[in-house]
């Protein structure tokens, strides 16, 4: 059973910062690229930020230059530092990552459970 736990969710302040987690846990074999989406009431889900096996990252325009994802040395716990925060922030935060059972099989999406992201004005 694979898992992915987010957690550092919260309520800050415009202008505030909140780091968010992610760890994976569970019988794999690799995991490919992480990544944070998010979700507004009301909107579709949006890829905020990814981070390859290499580290290389890339962001959506929204969060370019306040947003900060990292990997933890293993590969298996993926970071989002997000400062400057914005009211438009304001989101369910998810966890994703691509997770390979085995070696030589096609990598699954996995999913968090979520952790809400409030910023006040």
């Amino acid at each position: 059973q694979v898992q992915l736990v987010e957690s550092g969710g919260g309520l800050v302040q415009a202008g505030g910062s909140l780091g968010l987690s992610c760890a994976a846990s569970g019988s794999f074999f690799t995991i490919d690229a992480m990544r944070w989406y998010r979700q507004a009431p009301g909107k579709q889900r949006e890829l905020v930020a990814d981070i390859a096996s290499s580290d290389s990252a890339t962001y959506a325009d929204p969060v370019k230059g306040r947003f900060i994802i990292s990997r933890d040395n293993a590969g298996n716990t993926v970071h989002l530092q997000m400062n400057s925060l914005k009211p438009e922030d304001t989101a369910v935060y998810y966890c994703n990552a691509d997770i390979r059972p085995g070696p030589a099989t096609v990598p699954m999406r996995h999913w968090g459970q979520g952790t809400q992201v409030t910023v006040s004005s």
